[in-house]
């Protein structure tokens, strides 16, 4: 019923070029614009292996209240060690239980979340 090797997922952010900016800039993903589409703001972060997730501006954007990109690393702690010498905080939640660097540990994956300058929720996953 669907072709499955052309979905891809997307979120919104309130400024394009921002996300730009920190998705590029700051954490070091490859992003572009959508072809065709520059002058409606839209961008591609590139995930590898020919997929990518859109990027839309959305000037009355809320942050979703949950994780809308999950980048794996093959070592959590140098990835979050990293981040947070850009200026990254990471999230603390109630409900789990996080080391010092906001860390999820005892079993896999490891997890560890940051968010945007949207607001957006991203993961970290080691598994």
């Amino acid at each position: 019923m669907f072709d499955s090797t052309r979905a891809f997922g997307s979120f919104a952010v309130p400024d394009t070029e921002t996300a730009r900016a920190f998705y590029g800039d700051t954490l070091g993903l490859a992003v572009r614009d959508v072809p065709g589409m520059e002058e409606y703001g839209l961008l591609e972060i590139d995930l590898g292996n020919d997929r990518a997730i859109l990027v839309y501006p959305k000037p009355d954007h809320r942050p979703a209240v949950f994780t809308v990109l999950n980048l794996t690393v093959d070592d959590i702690d140098a990835a979050v060690d990293g981040l947070v010498d850009r200026g990254i905080t990471m999230l603390r939640y109630d409900d789990f239980d996080q080391d010092e660097k906001g860390v999820v540990r005892g079993g896999t994956p490891l997890v560890a979340w940051f968010t945007d300058p949207a607001g957006n929720v991203i993961g970290l996953i080691q598994e």
